[in-house]
């Protein structure tokens, strides 16, 4: 594959701030080119199956047994494949370009890792980077929320949050990084450093999200493709659905027990199953305290950050 057909700009980041919905407008563009995994962290080295927990290891397996589908080649799958390790696993998902103008990966994991910036940049010293930034108590509650969802805790947030680890040197696991990603001022330093000023684009999931069209439009013009394409904003990825019996959820997750009794029922019970199982995420909201104790964690990083960004971040400290 020639260095033509690499990707010349990344979605970095951060973890829950509308990452995928971004991921998936941009690939309705003719002009634009997505890989066709999200989250492959090529370029995050501490991204890896060797240093994830077992319940990760577990989750990203899982993921991977869809890649013939989303690749669409005959190329064996290793187990953890949707990591893509291996530089010949990540040229694959560029296979598919045809001479779009814009080529692009998304993988929240980017921002977040000390190694990502400096070594997108030694590959693709040309890259446009797009980040969104959320208030960070909000962005851990609703990956706290998607990780109750898809089984890797049946926790509380406050025993959740009171059991991440702190410090580095631990595996990846459904608490760590979890507060970590949300240190956005050390982060976002690092691709200024390694990135000019006009090849970054940050928005800020509070104001973006509310005109999307806008956004995109901006997003369009940045990747200097036609931004009067009109994406279809008719379906919305990843509309959350939180378990009610958040235990027995997570238990039968953990125990393999959950896509087997789906099977067992009869058509058309699954959604009424699901529709007496599940609230819809957007109507479950974070307890104060947990809200004022994570405010107390990132108060001095945000107040950082607004230096950096000449941004008043207040509302994020409310």
């Amino acid at each position: 594959m020639s260095t033509s057909a690499l990707p010349n700009f990344f979605i970095v980041g951060a973890g829950k701030a509308g990452t995928t919905s971004l991921y998936s407008y941009l690939r309705q563009h003719p002009d634009i080119y997505m890989s066709p995994v999200k989250e492959p962290c090529y370029f995050a080295t501490e991204i890896r199956a060797e240093v994830m927990a077992r319940s990760v290891q577990q989750h990203v397996a899982l993921q991977s047994r869809e890649l013939p589908k989303v690749l669409g080649d005959s190329v064996p799958v290793k187990p953890h494949g949707w990591i893509a390790a291996q530089w010949e696993d990540y040229e694959r998902l560029f296979q598919g370009v045809r001479g779009e103008k814009a080529i692009g990966e998304a993988s929240a994991a980017y921002l977040w890792s000390k190694t990502a910036a400096a070594n997108i940049r030694a590959c693709v010293p040309d890259a446009k980077i797009i980040m969104i930034l959320r208030d960070p108590a909000e962005r851990a509650y609703s990956q706290y929320l998607h990780q109750v969802s898809v089984g890797l805790t049946g926790s509380t947030f406050r025993t959740h949050l009171e059991a991440c680890p702190g410090g580095t040197g631990c595996k990846l696991s459904p608490t760590y990084p979890f507060l970590e990603i949300g240190l956005y001022s050390t982060q976002v330093e690092r691709f200024l450093t390694c990135f000019p000023r006009e090849h970054i684009r940050i928005y800020w999931y509070e104001e973006s999200w509310r005109q999307p069209a806008q956004m995109l439009a901006d997003a369009f013009n940045f990747l200097a493709v036609d931004a009067d394409f009109a994406p279809d904003f008719s379906h919305r990825d990843h509309e959350r659905r939180v378990p009610k019996a958040r235990t027995l959820h997570y238990l039968l997750k953990k125990s393999a027990l959950w896509d087997p009794l789906k099977a067992l029922l009869p058509r058309g019970a699954v959604g009424s199953l699901r529709q007496a199982a599940f609230a819809n995420g957007g109507a479950v909201s974070m307890d104060p305290e947990d809200r004022r104790y994570l405010i107390d964690y990132y108060r001095d990083d945000i107040r950082q950050l607004e230096l950096l960004l000449g941004r008043d971040l207040g509302a994020w400290l409310r």
